[in-house]
């Protein structure tokens, strides 16, 4: 009885190399279908050049992200509204010569400039804006221009 069962084990561990065997080719088979032709140091050197690629974009984003961050400071402190009021102070004297500009950046920050024209003389006013607001008396004229001036 020793000798069936010592057969049947060595027909098992036939089947089992025979399987393993099966199995080594199929798997080389894929490999080289997955390499064609190419070594696993290609491979590795792809692998590496991807990787530095990769932190290059990164930090071409950060770079990107900061100088983002700088320019919608700078874009807060731009002039964002401006208009300008022509007018006739004089209604005896000339046309619509004179006139107000406002301009103001996004936070209501900016100026206004006034021109009154007269035939005698020319003056010229520069008021600072400051949270929509002025500390000098602002006229109608210069008002209105502030208002339509407002983002």
């Amino acid at each position: 009885m020793n000798t069936k069962l010592e057969i049947a084990f060595f027909v098992l561990a036939g089947i089992a190399i025979l399987l393993g065997a099966v199995w080594i080719i199929i798997t080389e088979k894929r490999l080289k279908r997955f390499f064609l032709g190419k070594k696993a140091k290609d491979l590795e050197d792809t692998i590496v050049v991807l990787e530095q690629e990769i932190a290059k974009l990164n930090k071409a984003k950060d770079n990107i992200e900061k100088e983002i961050t700088e320019i919608n400071g700078k874009l807060k402190k731009s002039i964002r509204g401006l208009e300008t009021i022509r007018f006739n102070p004089f209604p005896d004297q000339g046309g619509n010569q004179s006139f107000a500009v406002g301009m103001l950046d996004e936070e209501g920050n900016g100026l206004v400039i006034s021109s009154l024209y007269s035939r005698e003389r020319m003056s010229i006013f520069a008021k600072p804006i400051k949270n929509g607001k002025s500390e000098y008396e602002l006229s109608a004229e210069e008002n209105r221009a502030l208002e339509k001036a407002k983002v």
